[in-house]
C-alpha cells in the first residue's frame, strides 16, 4: 500500500507541474539527461528531430538505377526483387554518366521483410538507393508495404527479352564465322 501511494504521488507531482521540455536536438551534449518538463510528445505536432544517418524507409531513383542487382545479392532476407532484361543498345545515362545497358522490367522492395541494415545503400555504385528520413509509416494491408518502384508489363518485357536473346544468337554466329575464317585461312597459308 505504501508503495502505491509513493506512485501515486510521483504521479500527481509530475501532473502537477508539467513544462514543456525545450527540443535543444539529439546532438545536444545532455539530450538525454532533461529530467524536467512533460515526457510525452504531442505528435504529429511535436516530432524528435531524426539523426542524420538514421536508417529508415528506402527509396530509389530509378533514373540513376543501372539494374546491376548488387543491391538483391547483398540484401540478407531476400526483400529486394529485381529482374533485368539486357538491352540491344545502350538505353541512355545516369545522372553521375554511367552508360545503361539493362531494362528494369521489375524492381520491388518489401519492407515487410526489410531489416533495415543498409547494406544495399552502401553497395549501390551510381548511389540511386537510399534511406529516407520518412519513419512514419503505417499500413493496415501488408501488401501496401511492397514498394514496386518498375514493373514493365509482360508483352513489352517479352519483346525485349526475343530482341536480347536475337542479338546474342547474331554475335555468336559473328564469332563463329571469324572463327571458321580464321581455320580456312590458316589452312590455306599451310
Amino acid at each position: 500500500m505504501k508503495g502505491l501511494f509513493k506512485g501515486l504521488a510521483i504521479t500527481l507531482k509530475h501532473f502537477l507541474k508539467p513544462k514543456n521540455r525545450v527540443d535543444k536536438g539529439i546532438q545536444s551534449e545532455d539530450y538525454f539527461s532533461q529530467r524536467t518538463g512533460s515526457s510525452t510528445l504531442r505528435y504529429p505536432a511535436d516530432q524528435i528531430p531524426v539523426p542524420e544517418v538514421g536508417r529508415y524507409q528506402l527509396a530509389i531513383e530509378m533514373d540513376d538505377c543501372i539494374v546491376c542487382d548488387l543491391c538483391a545479392k547483398i540484401c540478407p532476407v531476400d526483400c529486394i526483387d529485381i529482374e533485368a532484361i539486357k538491352a540491344t543498345e545502350d538505353i541512355g545515362k545516369t545522372s553521375d554518366g554511367t552508360t545503361k545497358r539493362l531494362h528494369a522490367a521489375k524492381f520491388s522492395i518489401d519492407m515487410g521483410k526489410c531489416m533495415f541494415c543498409g547494406l544495399c545503400t552502401v553497395v549501390c555504385p551510381t548511389e540511386c538507393l537510399v534511406m529516407t528520413n520518412e519513419y512514419d509509416r503505417s499500413f493496415t494491408d501488408p501488401q501496401e508495404l511492397n514498394y514496386v518502384f518498375a514493373e514493365m508489363p509482360e508483352a513489352e518485357a517479352a519483346q525485349k527479352r526475343e530482341l536480347a536473346a536475337a542479338a546474342e544468337q547474331a554475335k555468336k554466329d559473328a564469332k563463329a564465322a571469324a572463327l571458321a575464317n580464321a581455320a580456312i585461312n590458316k589452312e590455306g597459308q599451310i
